[in-house]
């Protein structure tokens, strides 16, 4: 009897899903450098994702003038109004853009009526041409390579027909915004492990955007990242919004990036999790020309490139209010722009090397004094090793306040200290995560020593936790010529007390430790004998 033709499953679960779309991804890779190849992939989740969201919108209109008694031919002109696409956040794809259309056509359109044939990679460029035509916002985002020599239009055809068969919707636009969402942020996390350290440019770990989130509870006006990489600081606001059932609309979204297909995938991770970010009309360096001039942001989170050598430095620039920071290192150019963008009582978060906190060459220090005696520096967060696969550096969390006596607990002068480096767990030999538990434990610290209304409405209250968090004065800061470095402060962890009393420890420990001086004279005493005997 011959064996029965294997036939795949249908995956079950989103883990299931994203692993199946991901494997056939890669099956995509072949000529194609990295970089291209991510954006084929990622061009082509965003294609489906607002195909699917424009039929889903598109039934439910249909449905709305049934219901209202228009007739068949009413409803068909009423169909196509695009208002009533975009109105309601949906952008409006052309009959040549749907998905049906070139699933219909995954290999390829033949040649017709005098007209040339076509290859899918054809057929998907002119798509993305006319969904940046049909919307501005979109102009100068989408890819469009699908069609050079390099892409393999087979198995791009291939690729087509699984997520053909993968539906985003089915629960509401909402619903297919957040699965293909998921399925948008689990390829860029993939695609930073594969290009190592240069992911890194585009790629936060969730973990760590996830505790500048939940320290700084961004729930309201503008949220702003200097160096937005893919947009993650924004879409984690999102996704922290939903959690505390506030709408997406209580803020308003401010980015800035310097790297062209960095910036576009930002745009496209955007627009997928419905958040209007005003990223620019272009790409730039933050330094040369900062692209929002008069903007004073509610709430800051940056993970800028580390030890920056070659930037665009002006001595004379207004931003360096505290010092101007050195030459050949543009960590403190970071910290000194984020904070000339804080609104009155804004708070920030920045990703910096650890270094950062201790450092004292090119006049770092003197800065460092200077942010601390404005009393502007409200926590220190000290991370655990290998949360980033994209460097070896050990990283840190700076956390700014402009008005520290704004919480339930007035901590003017007072700086917060948390020694994380214990957290988390490892994923792999190459890589560390932070847990729900770490992150909350990070978080809720803060807010209980800042007297958030989070805090109080939990029943939190703070308390100094040696070995892991501790509130110091700016004068003991200015004792220890301002490093900022949490393990200088919060000591050591205290050991649990097993009711022993301490002369007894003492006793038996060293009746313990003769016993072993013994054994292990005995055991010598044995080993020459049986060497002896030997010889």
């Amino acid at each position: 009897m011959p064996p029965k033709k294997k036939v795949d499953a249908t995956p079950s679960t989103m883990k299931e899903l994203k692993d199946t779309l991901w494997k056939a991804a890669d099956k995509l890779r072949g000529s194609m450098d990295a970089s291209q190849y991510k954006d084929v992939i990622l061009g082509l989740v965003f294609l489906k994702y607002v195909s699917d969201a424009f039929e889903e919108r598109r039934g439910q209109i249909a449905a709305e003038l049934t219901a209202e008694g228009f007739d068949e031919s009413q409803i068909g002109d009423l169909l196509d109004d695009v208002d009533e696409y975009t109105g309601r956040g949906v952008f409006w794809v052309p009959a040549e853009a749907r998905w049906q259309f070139l699933a219909e056509n995954a290999k390829g359109l033949p040649a017709f009526d005098g007209a040339p044939a076509k290859s899918i990679g054809q057929l998907i460029d002119e798509a993305m041409d006319a969904v940046m035509t049909a919307n501005p916002s979109l102009a100068a985002t989408l890819p469009k390579l699908y069609n050079r020599d390099n892409v393999d239009q087979r198995r791009l055809g291939e690729l087509l027909d699984l997520f053909n068969s993968a539906r985003f919707t089915g629960q509401g636009a909402t619903k297919a915004r957040d699965l293909l969402g998921e399925v948008y942020e689990y390829f860029l996390e993939k695609f930073a492990r594969a290009e190592g350290k240069r992911g890194g440019e585009f790629y936060t770990p969730a973990g760590v955007v996830r505790v500048l989130v939940e320290v700084l509870e961004p729930d309201h006006g503008r949220v702003y990242d200097p160096c937005c990489g893919s947009g993650g600081m924004f879409v984690q606001t999102e996704k922290f919004l939903e959690s505390h059932k506030k709408e997406g609309s209580n803020i308003s979204v401010y980015g800035q990036e310097l790297n062209e297909r960095t910036w576009r995938m930002a745009k496209m991770n955007l627009a997928i999790h419905g958040l209007n970010g005003n990223l620019a009309s272009r790409w730039g360096d933050t330094f040369a020309r900062d692209q929002h001039p008069d903007l004073q942001a509610d709430f800051i989170m940056a993970n800028p490139p580390f030890n920056i050598k070659d930037w665009a430095r002006s001595e004379s620039d207004p931003r360096w209010k505290f010092g101007v920071p050195p030459a050949g290192n543009a960590n403190y150019a970071w910290i000194q722009h984020i904070i000339s963008k804080l609104a009155p009582g804004g708070s920030a978060g920045v990703v910096m090397a650890n270094g950062s906190m201790s450092s004292n060459s090119g006049g770092e220090g003197d800065i460092r004094a200077q942010l601390v005696e404005a009393d502007l520096v409200s926590c220190m967060v000290a991370l655990p090793t290998q949360l980033f696969r994209s460097t070896g550096i050990p990283v840190c969390l700076w956390f700014f306040a402009k008005d520290k006596s704004s919480g339930a607990v007035d901590r003017s002068g007072e700086v917060l200290f948390i020694d994380a480096r214990n957290l988390g767990y490892m994923v792999d030999r190459a890589e560390r995560a932070l847990s729900d538990e770490d992150i909350a434990k990070i978080a809720n610290a803060y807010h209980s020593w800042r007297g958030s209304p989070s805090a109080v409405s939990s029943g939190l209250e703070y308390d100094d936790e040696p070995g892991f968090c501790k509130s110091v004065s700016l004068a003991e800061i200015k004792a220890a010529d301002y490093a900022l470095t949490p393990g200088r402060y919060v000591g050591a962890a205290e050991i649990a007390d097993d009711g022993e009393p301490i002369e007894e420890k003492i006793d038996r420990l060293k009746k313990e430790l003769f016993e072993q001086f013994d054994e292990s004279e005995r055991l010598a005493a044995v080993v020459r004998e049986q060497l002896g005997r030997v010889s």
